[in-house]
């Protein structure tokens, strides 16, 4: 693992690291703020998973993660949002390829040897946290926006007991039923869409819900609100009888700007749950 920065950041670290990945055959980035408390023994940690276009980098600047995490005791990894660099598949849609991930392990071509996002982070980066850095790895709970919001929900319903809550920033949330998933699914895993099913968070609530409490926050604004299909997994919800708290903020769009507002209320919830019994 190579060290690309660390600056000082509220009394903890930010830093970026890079390191060979198995699961997705190349060099991939990612963040990591850790609290001052790190220096006396391992804090718990949360994942935030970014959106499509994003790098590790633009939630470690935008969003105001550190400072609220830093007032927690909590760390916060950023990865990246998908294999990249030479050799590694792309496409000319914004959407699709690299920076594009979805958090899914591709099955088809050209995005099978590389594309292996699910696998990176709910096994190898884990692992390589728990080898290299004082984090409580007992201690975990995850978020994330928009794509991130995807991955972070299906991740936490499809890996019982790993985190004890689970919140998302504006969803993807039923990647089935919309363009922004259907298309990225069907690329990446094929035309059986029995395999998408555990992609889709108001799919997955139906499924197997979550042991413990979700936060989610989406903009009555947000200009991608028809893609984001935050209904489906309101009624899904609903008709499991999860705990969740689900908001639409009037007046907010997609843009970290919404993001940065909110960060505050999912830092805390995240800290009631890992520093819980």
């Amino acid at each position: 693992m190579e060290t690309l920065s660390e600056n000082a950041c509220f009394g903890g670290v930010q830093g970026v690291y890079r390191h060979a990945s198995s699961a997705c055959q190349c060099d991939m980035t990612f963040g990591l703020f850790l609290p001052v408390e790190a220096k006396d023994g391992p804090v718990p940690v949360l994942w935030y998973l970014s959106g499509l276009t994003c790098t590790h980098e633009n939630a470690m600047t935008k969003a105001g993660a550190q400072a609220w995490a830093a007032e927690q005791g909590i760390a916060v990894v950023f990865p990246d949002t998908s294999p990249r660099g030479e050799g590694v598949a792309d496409h000319e849609d914004y959407d699709l390829g690299q920076g594009a991930g979805f958090y899914v392990n591709a099955t088809q071509g050209p995005w099978a040897p590389h594309f292996n996002m699910w696998d990176y982070v709910a096994e190898e980066l884990p692992a390589l946290l728990a080898q290299n850095f004082t984090i409580d790895m007992e201690r975990q709970a995850i978020t994330g926006h928009s794509m991130g919001g995807h991955g972070a929900l299906t991740l936490a319903m499809n890996l019982p007991g790993r985190f004890r809550s689970v919140s998302a920033f504006a969803p993807i949330s039923n990647p089935t039923g919309a363009d922004w998933g259907r298309k990225q699914l069907s690329a990446y895993l094929g035309d059986d869409e029995t395999a998408w099913a555990k992609h889709d968070a108001s799919l997955t609530m139906k499924e197997v819900g979550f042991d413990g409490p979700i936060l989610i926050d989406t903009g009555a604004n947000d200009q991608f609100i028809d893609l984001l299909r935050p209904e489906a997994l309101a009624t899904a919800i609903a008709e499991r009888r999860q705990q969740a708290t689900y908001r639409l903020q009037p007046g907010y769009d997609h843009s970290y700007f919404f993001v940065s507002t909110f960060m505050e209320d999912h830092i805390t919830f995240h800290a009631e749950a890992l520093y819980g019994d």
